[in-house]
């Protein structure tokens, strides 16, 4: 028996991304504005009752909600996917695959931003 892990299955990877996910929400939740909630059945965050992100349904990756231009800069450079529930593609959301505590912290940070920035003027 080798003492080696194999690679990481999906389901692995999922659960990482789950936990992390998890981890960088529960930082977000300082602000009172800011609470949990779902969208097409994903597990999300949202600001003042926009939404901001959300984990993949099967738990693999994150979906951020960003300024169009960044969407496509993303998907672009290689680091996101479209997010194309239905074969739609929306254009303000984003699919990051990639596990990366450092570049799931700075997007959750740059959607936290954007929401914000569009919340009805007092």
């Amino acid at each position: 028996m080798s003492s080696t892990q194999p690679p990481s299955s999906p389901a692995d990877a999922g659960g990482d991304a789950g936990e992390l996910y998890g981890e960088l929400v529960d930082d977000l939740l300082y602000d009172p504005a800011i609470g949990r909630g779902t969208i097409m059945g994903h597990p999300c965050i949202r600001l003042a009752g926009q939404f901001v992100a959300c984990l993949q349904k099967n738990g693999t990756s994150l979906i951020v909600k960003l300024p169009a231009e960044r969407v496509t800069g993303l998907v672009t450079e290689g680091t996101g996917l479209p997010f194309a529930p239905n074969g739609n593609a929306m254009r303000e959301w984003v699919t990051v695959p990639t596990v990366d505590r450092a570049l799931w912290q700075d997007l959750l940070a740059e959607a936290v931003a954007f929401a914000r920035q569009n919340l009805p003027r007092r």
